[in-house]
């Protein structure tokens, strides 16, 4: 009885001296961050002149873009005309193209997206693709395919128009 009598006196001075804990709970407004985070809608981009190229540095650059994940962790060193760090001095994310497509080359190439593999010989020179569609379809994949899971490039700002030309590049160029 005393220890019943007890457990009670205590957890009703508990409750009483109790304080109101939710207002330090920070409780932000969920439909603004839904808001910020939406992308926009799907966005045609014109292909700048001179994008696509043969050039050994442009190809270098777009092949590192797709292999590697971010600056911190890349396997290498960016190439000449890539940096570790964004212009506000933040880690740069590159594409990680790698972890859902398959291309020559790459290591723990996913199987998630299209296979690359061979894209010239398959898809460019047999005029399937061109490098108009390659470009667009890294820049806003939802142009043709408005549930693809595929990062949206350029609309968001990831990369910039020369590294989606330096991708595509790479990816509509013959692997040695």
């Amino acid at each position: 009885m005393r220890k019943s009598l007890f457990m009670m006196i205590t957890v009703g001075m508990t409750l009483a001296s109790a304080a109101d804990l939710r207002s330090a709970i920070e409780v932000p407004d969920a439909s603004a961050i839904i808001a910020k985070d939406l992308l926009g809608p799907a966005k045609q981009f014109t292909m700048p002149k001179g994008c696509i190229t043969d050039d050994k540095d442009a190809i270098a650059r777009g092949s590192f873009i797709f292999h590697n994940l971010n600056g911190k962790k890349a396997k290498q060193n960016p190439p000449t005309g890539l940096s570790r760090k964004n212009a506000d001095g933040k880690e740069k994310q590159y594409g990680n193209c790698v972890a859902c497509h398959n291309i020559e080359g790459a290591k723990g190439g996913g199987n998630i997206g299209p296979d690359l593999t061979n894209y010239q010989e398959y898809f460019m020179k047999t005029g399937t693709r061109d490098n108009v569609y390659v470009y667009q379809k890294i820049a806003d994949p939802r142009i043709d395919n408005p549930d693809t899971h595929m990062t949206v490039n350029l609309t968001t700002g990831l990369f910039t128009e020369r590294e989606i030309c330096d991708i595509t590049s790479y990816i509509v160029s013959i692997k040695k």
